[in-house]
């Protein structure tokens, strides 16, 4: 599998499986199935819900653990300096690992919850129970207030990212700052499936819609987080290093942007 390097010199596999919404006996058959045949990056959330078997299947891969890239995170109602330090030590217990590679904060919450925030994360991340720490769903207005306070810079900002919503603007920002990009829903939750021009594309190259859809992000050097439960998706997904996007391909896949989101914008999130 392909990795990406961190600003913090740490390497991510830039395909990770993603866990959103999968429950019990689902997400445990998903992330072994991922294991098995050569993933070796998992995401999930205290929020999903799925923890505890996403542990499980870890350890029962019987897989080393300093191969794997596991990430959770810290949702909303958690957010503070006290109040992170117990909820990462929650959902270290519910994983049965002894530390985290990425812990990021799910969603931007206020200017001070986020410092109060990252500065518990920074001192779990200089004790080496946190590998790396980093965001999700932060404009860039957030990390800027983030950063004010921050000693430590975020490596990752996971957003939602897909054909439609490609955030050109949101990966520039990052980059300025050594900060990656991380998908989810990168093929629109399904949205893709039933696109015209995307399939002439898939059909070109003897691939899937799937594949064409996370391609185009990989090749931009954001990292991806396709969510199955399905074996054969799960299998598909990561297969898209034995072809390449040509020109007119690009053309194409450029003119899906149409702004919509399936997710909150987060400078309107309520919850």
């Amino acid at each position: 599998m392909k990795t990406i390097t961190l600003n913090n010199g740490i390497n991510i596999p830039v395909i990770g499986l993603g866990t959103f919404r999968a429950k019990e006996k689902d997400v445990y058959n998903a992330v072994k199935i991922a294991l098995e045949s050569g993933y070796r990056h998992i995401d999930t959330a205290m929020i999903y819900g799925n923890e505890v078997e996403v542990g499980k299947a870890i350890k029962d891969s019987k897989i080393p653990r300093e191969e794997l890239f596991i990430t959770t995170k810290l949702w909303n109602s958690d957010q503070g300096y006290e109040s992170t330090k117990k909820a990462f030590d929650d959902s270290l217990k519910k994983l049965d690992l002894k530390y985290i590679d990425l812990y990021l904060i799910h969603w931007y919450k206020g200017e001070e919850k986020a410092a109060d925030s990252w500065k518990a994360m920074e001192e779990l991340y200089e004790i080496g129970k946190i590998k790396s720490i980093g965001v999700s769903n932060f404009n860039a207005n957030h990390i800027e207030n983030l950063l004010k306070t921050a000693r430590i810079k975020p490596v990752i900002n996971q957003v939602e990212i897909h054909l439609g919503l490609p955030q050109y603007n949101l990966q520039k920002y990052c980059e300025s700052k050594e900060i990656k990009l991380e998908a989810y829903a990168p093929m629109q939750s399904g949205g893709i499936f039933s696109n015209e021009e995307i399939k002439k594309i898939a059909k070109k190259h003897n691939k899937t819609i799937a594949n064409i859809a996370l391609k185009f992000l990989v090749d931009r050097g954001i990292i991806v987080l396709p969510k199955s439960i399905k074996e054969e998706r799960i299998l598909n997904n990561k297969n898209i290093f034995d072809f390449s996007l040509d020109e007119d391909d690009q053309i194409i896949l450029e003119k899906q942007c149409n702004g919509m989101r399936l997710f909150p914008d987060p400078d309107n999130c309520s919850f």
